[in-house]
């Protein structure tokens, strides 16, 4: 007969080991699908003229969100926002704005070691991590790149765009996998696209969870190159067969934008039917945003709201977003909460079941409300875009406080809205709300300096 030690050890590797083994195997994989310079006006779903079925889909069988915000409207700090979970004003070179790829002084700036990203998190808890696409964060070194921040895999540009046919920055090489650079032939988006699906066809083999972070650069325009000026020029790179697809479009550089959107479509298509024909649909949230507020100058739209990118009224930080997990997340759903970018890192590690102790972090853990729609309340959001003088930008500061918002351009003006009876921010109450704008003064400039003094 056996033992009472033998009978417990056998019934402990019966039940209790194979329940650890399936609570690791059921963690959630993660995909965030990244845009670039696509505006609230730019999506099927949220209104526009141009064809997103994909998008679209998403939001067919997930949640959508009607206030979610960006962490910057410039691309350099809204990636380190996502990222890091952390206001950009924290970060310890200050990357208030876009690292210029050819500028000698950014060749030394970039994140920081101990500027902990949530892919490092991830990692250190069995994840699989991986940066498909822009990076944005550093190109002047190793230690700058994805590989030195917590992502086992890089396929991808380090600079804010590239020529989507050459794979160049102007006529620099920047296409790179892990620490090395490659020469690729083909158009980016689809480049992007297939290393997505090639990371996704290896996971049907692999026992660890991922983080792919799929960063696509469309529809931001391309980095060409200038043989008459010997420099880079921005260009809209559009396929001749996307823009038949578009030619209802009259406006030839919204037309040429929105070619650009729609390969982009097609790649998330692929990106989704890879992930289910690969069994990784049902345990995988995805969550689909962009940077900032689409640019005027290059296609992009964010109407109703005012403001495009590099700018802090709504159009330039209120971004599409939208969050898809079959059985956890309700299909067709809609939310009007408060919510940001800065919120994705506390979320996943909740639903990870990663610890966060010891890590400074900006957002709220969002779990109950893509979960059960429990309210988020009210927040406090505050941003802040550094001066930038080889794009003429001055600074820029904004802070959102319930349903008010204070907003103080690069000229100086001061702007006070109240979002919830004038979301298109058209009258501007600094006249009748004296008491509030001196609050909200206070408040932005306590917040610029205990930011900026805390990394």
């Amino acid at each position: 007969m056996l033992s009472h030690n033998r009978i417990f050890l056998i019934l402990f590797f019966l039940f209790v080991i194979p329940a650890n083994f399936l609570q690791a195997a059921e963690r959630p994989n993660f995909l965030i699908i990244f845009t670039d310079d696509q505006g609230m006006h730019d999506v099927g779903c949220y209104g526009s003229e141009i064809p997103t079925p994909n998008i679209d889909q998403l939001a067919k069988e997930g949640l959508l969100f009607r206030q979610y915000y960006s962490a910057s409207a410039i691309c350099t700090p809204s990636r380190f926002g996502i990222l890091t979970g952390r206001n950009p004003s924290r970060s310890q070179v200050q990357l208030l704005g876009a690292l210029m790829f050819m500028s000698p002084v950014d060749k030394n700036r970039g994140i920081q070691p101990g500027e902990t990203t949530i892919a490092e998190v991830l990692r250190k808890n069995g994840y699989q991590t991986a940066l498909i696409g822009k990076w944005h964060l550093g190109h002047g070194g190793k230690a700058f790149l994805p590989t030195s921040h917590g992502f086992d895999l890089f396929r991808g540009h380090t600079g804010g765009c590239i020529d989507y046919f050459t794979m160049t920055y102007g006529n620099i090489p920047d296409w790179y996998h892990n620490q090395r650079i490659v020469s690729e032939n083909g158009y980016a988006t689809d480049l992007i696209t297939e290393e997505a699906e090639h990371f996704l066809k290896n996971q049907e083999t692999k026992e660890k969870p991922f983080f792919l972070f799929l960063s696509y650069n469309a529809p931001h325009f391309g980095k060409g190159w200038s043989p008459g000026d010997q420099s880079p020029v921005n260009i809209m790179q559009p396929r001749g067969s996307d823009l038949k697809r578009v030619g209802n479009i009259q406006d030839k550089v919204r037309r040429e934008f929105a070619a650009m959107t729609v390969a982009l479509d097609d790649g998330i298509g692929r990106v989704m039917t890879s992930l289910k024909n690969n069994g990784l649909d049902q345990n995988t949230l995805v969550i689909f945003m962009t940077d900032h507020g689409g640019s005027y100058v290059y296609g992009g739209s964010n109407l109703p709201f005012r403001g495009a990118k590099a700018s802090l009224f709504e159009g330039g930080i209120r971004v599409p977003c939208i969050m898809r997990w079959p059985g956890k997340i309700p299909a067709a759903s809609e939310t009007n909460e408060v919510t940001w970018a800065l919120d994705l890192f506390p979320s996943l590690c909740h639903f990870a079941n990663v610890d966060t102790d010891g890590l400074t972090l900006d957002g709220q853990n969002l779990s109950g409300l893509l979960t059960q729609q429990t309210p988020v309340g009210p927040r406090e959001l505050f941003w802040q875009l550094g001066p930038h003088k080889e794009l003429k930008r001055g600074r820029w500061t904004a802070l959102r406080q319930g349903d008010w918002k204070y907003i103080q351009n690069e000229a100086g003006e001061e702007f006070l809205f109240e979002l919830k009876s004038d979301p298109y921010e058209k009258q501007n109450q600094i006249t009748n709300q004296a008491d509030k704008l001196q609050s909200f003064q206070k408040r932005r400039d306590d917040l610029v300096k205990t930011l900026s003094s805390k990394f």
